[in-house]
């Protein structure tokens, strides 16, 4: 074959993959594009509604914060230490939730529930890992047997065995309890010094997810998802998902039961609200805690939640039936990575095929190929929203960390599109037994625990 005809193919290959993802670019970056809008436009609405509702009564009762715990002997004792030290809300029982196979963590745990009544230990009756569901459900079992002795709690709080909780967490959510069903608070990375790259771009995603995302879910009247920690259902309307489900609320078959279990929430009438509130020295309150800070642990972390909301999760719960336009705007946004990761896989092929054209062409002594006008201002369109989504979220993520790590936000959107491309794959290969009926599995990653007082990024 002559090398001009070489070069002619992948002239074409490049233009054809340039052209499919250069349309994918510009549908998603108009889709951000709109929510940020939204965005600022909730935000000058606030800043300028005049007046303000009464703060609500808080409400009293017994509030028992659920912890599932799964091999976590290295960090699980010291977050019940600091959970105990740090509420300031004293009404409260922590459940703890651990598999008879794991000895180190049920050794772990006793110590403190020794220490303090406050802490119920609850072995499940299966050997781990099952899936954080079937712990939970284990945790809610054990809350059942109490009730009927010591009367019903109030709400469930949620939290993983790695989180730093804030000391006014619990007050927060009794105020907000009195008018919704479900509160979420946000959820604020810790950045480890150590890996500025993978650790970091959690902060920036959930900079933008918290900051952002969530207050438009509730601009647009869409269902409020749960993040798993820092959330809160009311007994009553987790009961009523109870006896939907035959009993048990959280469902054993999903990875992202904190997802659905927002979704449910509203599928069940309720209301929630994610709760933007600040303590007395103006701080956040917030979830503060450790993320990934390895490649191969964010990957496995990314594709649970890919595998769950993303493709199991547009099996399991579908598009909301008589839902609102923002309702279904909103699950495909949640979706959208289905389509984002190939068109993401098929630009940077392009690139690498521009690369070999632009070689070839030189080597040879042909005029290089240049865009149609077209392809021209759609390159151009995508170059501007490029840029206002790099400026977007490094406001985001400088609004919580700092200037230094708005400006590390941009080298991380490399980090974050790698991660995602891995994800991508470790998700399928996730998904694809769970469509021939294998249960799936609690697949975590390694945690760590913050130093006592570590408020602060």
């Amino acid at each position: 074959m002559q090398p001009d005809v070489i070069i002619a193919s992948i002239d074409v290959v490049a233009r054809e993959a340039t052209i499919f993802a250069a349309i994918g670019f510009l549908a998603g970056g108009l889709d951000d594009l709109i929510v940020d809008l939204v965005y600022f436009w909730t935000r000058l609405r606030a800043r300028f509604a005049r007046g303000s509702l009464p703060a609500p009564t808080p409400v009293t009762g017994r509030l028992a914060v659920f912890i599932p715990a799964w091999d976590e002997a290295t960090v699980i004792g010291s977050m019940l230490r600091a959970t105990l030290a740090r509420y300031a809300d004293r009404d409260y029982r922590l459940y703890v939730g651990a598999y008879p196979n794991d000895p180190a963590t049920i050794g772990a745990i006793t110590q403190v529930a020794v220490e303090d009544g406050r802490v119920r230990l609850v072995i499940a009756a299966m050997p781990g890992p099952t899936t954080k569901a079937d712990c939970l459900n284990a945790l809610w079992r054990a809350l059942l047997r109490d009730e009927a002795r010591e009367g019903r709690a109030r709400a469930v709080v949620l939290h993983d065995a790695e989180d730093l909780v804030h000391p006014d967490e619990l007050t927060a959510i009794r105020r907000a309890l009195a008018t919704h069903d479900g509160v979420q608070l946000p959820v604020l990375p810790l950045i480890d010094p150590g890996s500025p790259l993978i650790a970091g771009h959690y902060a920036d995603e959930f900079a933008e997810a918290h900051g952002k995302s969530l207050v438009v879910r509730q601009a647009v009247g869409a269902a409020l998802p749960f993040a798993g920690v820092g959330c809160a259902v009311d007994r009553e309307m987790l009961g009523r998902i109870a006896a939907a489900r035959g009993g048990m609320p959280f469902d054993e078959t999903s990875l992202t039961e904190d997802y659905e279990l927002g979704l449910t929430v509203a599928a069940m009438g309720g209301r929630s609200t994610f709760l933007r509130a600040r303590d007395a020295a103006g701080g956040p309150i917030a979830v503060r805690a450790y993320f990934p800070a390895t490649l191969g642990a964010a990957v496995r972390q990314k594709a649970r939640w890919l595998t769950g909301i993303a493709l199991a999760g547009w099996d399991r719960t579908g598009w909301a039936k008589g839902g609102s336009i923002g309702e279904h705007w909103m699950r495909m946004r949640d979706r959208r990575a289905t389509l984002a990761i190939p068109v993401l896989a098929i630009a940077y092929f392009a690139l690498l095929g521009w690369a070999l054209s632009l070689g070839g062409h030189l080597a040879a002594g042909l005029p290089v190929p240049a865009p149609d006008p077209a392809m021209r201002w759609v390159l151009l369109g995508n170059l501007c929203l490029l840029a206002w989504r790099l400026v977007a979220r490094a406001w985001f993520t400088g609004r919580h960390y700092g200037g230094l790590q708005a400006c590390l936000s941009l080298p991380r959107v490399l980090a974050a599109n790698l991660i995602a491309l891995l994800a991508a794959r470790r998700a399928l290969a996730i998904y694809w037994p769970t469509l021939r009926g294998r249960a799936p599995i609690w697949d975590k990653t390694a945690h760590r625990f913050p130093a006592i007082g570590k408020d602060r990024a």
